[in-house]
């Protein structure tokens, strides 16, 4: 007999349910369809759900038909969509995560104050271009030690960094330290800018992994 063991906590975390909601919320609210940029969450079978309610997932905004309802996925948006989608005059829905918005304001306010900005992530995820379009100033993505020892800034320049907020805790750490090995002058979040629902859910697996033999990840490739 094979015994089967339920992460706990499992399965979308408030960021998400918010998202999907307003998507639902604004196909009541104005009928379908409802246009939104990217996937609204990286789930095939929510997607499909809202497809079939009236939702239309675009990757441009230039697909989006004039004076259609605009919804902007949890992942977030660079500013240059946001401008162009004022500039269209498109009303728009912003499904941003709040957690992926704070990283935003902190990236700004980085800027202001001078640093360089470094931004620890997976490149071309759709978190990682929004936060790098939301800043007006070079961006130094970097998602492994190579890259934080590549970066071609002088050891003592003040820096600062934020991360993305989906990543793997024990990886962020690693590349904190790493920075802070290459810079004298550090600023960061430490590892806040992980979402709490993601780093629960990772302490979940973890305690999984101590009673299971095999562990099965129900989800996305893209998530």
């Amino acid at each position: 007999m094979i015994k089967v063991l339920l992460a706990q906590p499992r399965g979308f975390c408030a960021g998400v349910v918010r998202a999907v909601e307003i998507v639902e919320r604004s196909l009541e609210q104005f009928g379908q369809p409802v246009y939104v940029r990217h996937e609204i969450v990286h789930n095939r079978h929510v997607v499909d759900a809202l497809k079939a309610k009236g939702a239309r997932f675009v990757e441009e905004l230039s697909e989006v038909p004039k004076g259609a309802i605009t919804v902007f996925s949890a992942h977030g948006v660079s500013q240059t969509v946001v401008d162009e989608a004022k500039a269209r005059g498109l009303p728009v829905m912003d499904a941003t995560c709040p957690l992926v918005s704070k990283v935003h304001i902190q990236a700004k306010r980085y800027v202001a104050q001078g640093r360089a900005l470094v931004l620890i992530g997976h490149k071309g995820h759709p978190e990682v271009e929004g936060t790098m379009g939301q800043v007006a100033a070079p961006v130094h993505l970097v998602s492994s030690e190579a890259d934080v020892e590549a970066i071609d800034l002088p050891a003592d320049i003040p820096v600062a960094y934020v991360t993305q907020t989906t990543l793997s805790v024990d990886d962020t750490k690693t590349l904190i330290a790493a920075l802070s090995r290459r810079f004298t002058d550090l600023q960061g979040p430490e590892t806040s800018d992980i979402c709490y629902a993601t780093q629960n859910r990772q302490t979940a697996v973890r305690e999984l992994c101590k009673r299971a033999e095999v562990v099965l990840v129900v989800g996305a490739e893209n998530s």
